[in-house]
């Protein structure tokens, strides 16, 4: 009987395809190539069956190849993908693409070929009596010269048309939509690899006549054992073409050998296996409850709450360390590998190889190197950002989720899933131990414990006993009216740092702004500088010379949305005023003031614009340990649970202009943000004090931020979102509309919103439909809806039932956003 099977594949369909089955069958869970349209792709078996109407057969499709003879998903894997695939309201094969960073392994060629329309088109142009075709626009001279290219109907490459033509990506669309031209892909899977080449030194051969170069060179290998790598040879003062020349003649060959793997230990800390310090009765509690629960096995959910400096991730080492000792398998996930590579470097010092690191800056390359040594078995300690909430760890037995607080865990593109939450499910599934880790834990997870779903662990006390900073708030109100003036530092932030510097110890201030400005504005007529892409200001970024207010035309602004950059006018687009001034302090312009302030102090600044690759927070980190910087100033980047000993002064600037923001969770990251970096102060054997600047010292976040006191503002904070009905005491879901036509995005929220008013449901509230709070960002029209409910059952049938009105009324599926459990409203 004939075999069928549902494959899942990366489109934005919300739906399953079927395929006939010639030969072998597939597994579910294993990847197969299909043909789609008129393209060839990468799908996931989802299930087989022999159940389709013989009216179906007829039109059914086979599988191409079977590229995997054994699953790359298992089941538990699989089941973790469809719930996914359900609670974010995601198409499955959008999911599963990306639970497996296997792209590296497909090797896809797309070509062109012209059509029946296209092909009149071209012959319009070159016989004048075709002149009256009129199915469409005349074409452009490159869209001629692609049309001509193409006009022996055979299909070719995209890379030789452009190679050929000129012809950009553009052109192709533009032909596409006017259906002169069809696209067409196959693709075919190859074995990946990384290697370097190796210069090795030819034995036994008698050297003849060499010039110095080629001596030196020479000389090199022979001082190396006889190999070198190639890419090492370049420190040498020798030409390029010397190592070619030797190679010509016999007495150097190249030989290509795997590469190193790409975890390698972090230049910014050199210190010991944290697992060498003895732990205190805090942490050896903690590491005996979870590593029992690893050994009697189950689901258990952990909310480890240490306050900053508490030892946290020796208590994650440890208890990796037992799970590994006893055959099984961890998980740890982290914000941001590049922001902590002392984390990465105390991984490599307690596990060695038996390691595997996954995050975004990998190559495709490296990533799938990465996830083969995982699924296989060879690596079975993972540490990664987001997406290795999905690696194949064998036997998995512990999960831990640092900072799990951290907003950088949830997706912001398709499919927009929590990696918390993911892992908080995936350890459901494979029934094992998961703890997460904060010294400022989500609402969502503190709820949890007190409602019992989850144990609470607590680290109270510092490592070594050391105390907490003392938080000081400077009434920024009080400081102007006493000055007649807005000044970036307060007196009295501006003597502690002279005093810290005179006791030759280092100083950190948070400036949560990029650039040197974050507006220009007219002074004649009010209007502001925008992106002509995004309704948002332009960044101001000026160059290092000059210290005015004033905009100097010429330079830079800039969109941190879509990276739009334009220099600054000389007059104001819209009244033709030349009074152009810059308004706020961003990071750069701290930066240059505080230069000026304290002249004598080595100062340093970490923000996006500094700080272009892992390599430079490396750098900085380093310098700032071995007490080279004096004084670092940057944004939340530094807040990010780094261990700096020799910081005995945190001061907070402008970090409160977060609660005037519409985001019901404004309350909340003000309050982690400044816990956070006040936790960086006196780490080390002096105290640490930290003054934050505010315009809200009353504000219960400020206060309670002030004494350190999370349970009190968790409490404070609850009651407004129970009293509000929002997160966590409710559910919440962001439908979002976009199109680059605004009247079509308008139409369609339109539509959606009276379509919720007719279909009301009692435990869900409307809020909207409007535009977003950012408008438009690359060229492309928001609006939204809020919906929010008590029962989360009710909500996502809801949502569902939403889904499917919006593919009755053709909205696309790519400008219909459906953000469950939203972390961002903007």
């Amino acid at each position: 009987m004939p075999i069928y099977c549902d494959v899942a594949l990366p489109v934005p369909i919300d739906s399953l395809f079927t395929y006939t089955v010639d030969g072998q069958a597939p597994e579910p869970g294993a990847r197969v190539l299909v043909s789609f349209r008129r393209e060839q792709m990468l799908g996931v078996v989802v299930r087989l069956h022999q159940n389709v109407s013989a009216a179906l057969t007829a039109q059914l499709k086979p599988i191409l190849r079977v590229v995997d003879a054994e699953p790359v998903l298992a089941s538990e894997m699989l089941e973790l993908g469809q719930w996914i695939a359900q609670y974010y309201v995601a198409p499955l094969g959008e999911v599963l693409r990306s639970m497996l960073p296997l792209q590296a392994e497909l090797r896809q060629r797309i070509a062109y070929r012209i059509t029946e329309e296209g092909l009149r088109a071209h012959q319009a142009t070159q016989q004048p009596a075709l002149l009256h075709f009129e199915s469409a626009p005349a074409a452009l001279p490159v869209e001629q010269t692609l049309l001509a290219r193409l006009a022996d109907g055979q299909a070719h490459s995209a890379a030789a048309l452009q190679k050929q033509t000129a012809v950009t990506s553009a052109t192709f669309n533009a032909l596409m939509r006017r259906g002169w031209i069809a696209r067409e892909s196959s693709a075919n899977t190859r074995a990946v690899r990384r290697t370097v080449s190796v210069a090795v030194l030819a034995e036994g051969i008698r050297l003849p006549k060499l010039n110095a170069n080629q001596q030196m060179l020479l000389a090199e290998l022979a001082g190396a054992q006889g190999r070198r790598s190639v890419e090492a040879l370049p420190q040498l003062p020798v030409p390029k073409t010397t190592l070619a020349t030797l190679v010509r003649r016999g007495l150097v060959h190249i030989e290509e050998v795997p590469a190193d793997s790409p975890f390698a230990q972090s230049s910014a800390v050199r210190a010991g296996s944290p697992l060498a310090h003895i732990l205190n009765p805090e942490q050896a509690g903690a590491v005996e409850k979870t590593s029992a629960q690893v050994q009697a096995g189950g689901f258990a959910p952990f909310l480890l709450h240490g306050i900053t400096g508490s030892g946290k991730t020796a208590v994650y080492l440890a208890a990796m360390r037992r799970a590994l000792d006893a055959g099984r398998g961890s998980l740890l996930l982290v914000p941001e590998i590049g922001l902590t590579p002392a984390m990465v470097a105390q991984m490599q010092a307690v596990f060695g190889e038996q390691v595997a690191l996954l995050h975004s800056a990998l190559t495709p390359t490296e990533r799938v190197e990465q996830w083969r040594r995982i699924h296989n078995g060879e690596a079975r300690v993972v540490v990664g950002t987001r997406s290795a909430v999905f690696a194949p760890v064998q036997g998995l037995a512990l999960v831990i989720v640092d900072e799990e607080h951290d907003t950088s865990y949830k997706q912001a593109e398709m499919p927009r899933y929590h990696a918390r939450d993911v892992a908080v499910m995936r350890a459901r599934l494979q029934q094992a131990t998961i703890v997460l880790g904060s010294a400022t834990p989500s609402l969502e997870s503190w709820l949890n414990v007190e409602r019992n779903k989850y144990a609470l662990l607590s680290l109270p006390q510092r490592v070594a006993q050391r105390p907490l900073p003392q938080v000081t708030l400077i009434d920024m109100r009080q400081e102007f009216r006493e000055r007649g003036e807005e000044q970036l530092l307060s007196r009295a932030l501006h003597a502690a740092i002279e005093e810290t510097l005179q006791r030759k110890e280092q100083v950190m201030l948070l400036l949560n702004r990029r650039g040197y400005s974050y507006v220009v504005l007219c002074r004649a007529c009010g209007a502001k500088l925008e992106c002509e892409n995004c309704a948002i200001a332009l960044t101001h970024h000026k160059s290092n010379d000059g210290a005015s207010t004033r905009s100097v035309t010429g330079q830079r602004l800039e969109c941190h949305y879509c990276g739009f950059r334009r220099t600054v006018p000389k007059r104001c687009p819209t009244c033709d005023s030349e009074h152009l001034y810059a308004f706020g302090v961003g990071s750069q312009q701290g930066e240059e003031r505080l230069q000026e302030l304290f002249p004598a102090a080595n100062i340093a600044r970490m923000d996006r614009d500094t700080m272009r690759s892992h390599k430079d927070f490396e750098r900085v980190l380093a310098q700032l340990h071995r007490g080279e910087i004096d004084m670092l100033v940057g944004t939340q980047m530094i807040a990010k649970g780094h261990d700096m000993h020799g910081v005995t002064l945190v001061g907070v600037l402008g970090a409160d202009h977060a609660l005037g923001l519409p985001d019901l969770r404004a309350a909340e990251r003000v309050f982690q943000l400044i816990t956070q970096v006040a936790g960086r102060a006196g780490r080390g054997e002096r105290a640490g004090r930290v003054l934050v600047q505010t315009y809200y010292p009353d504000h219960y976040a400020m206060q309670h931020a002030a004494t350190h006191d999370y349970a009190g503002f968790a409490a404070h904070e609850l009651r407004y979102r129970k009293l509000l009905h929002y997160p966590p005491a409710a559910v919440l879901t962001n439908i979002l509309l976009e199109h680059a036509d605004e009247q079509k995005a308008a139409g369609w929220a339109k539509q959606i919103g009276r379509w919720l008013e007719q279909h009301p449901h009692p435990h869900v509230r409307v809020l909207g439909p409007a535009a977003a709070p950012i408008a438009r960002i690359k060229r492309i029209h928001r609006f939204h809806l809020i919906l929010k409910s008590s029962s989360r059952k009710e909500l996502a049938q809801l949502v569902r039932d939403l889904l499917e009105f919006s593919a009755s009324i053709e909205i696309p599926r790519r400008n219909l956003t459906i953000d469950v459990d939203a972390m961002h409203l903007m």
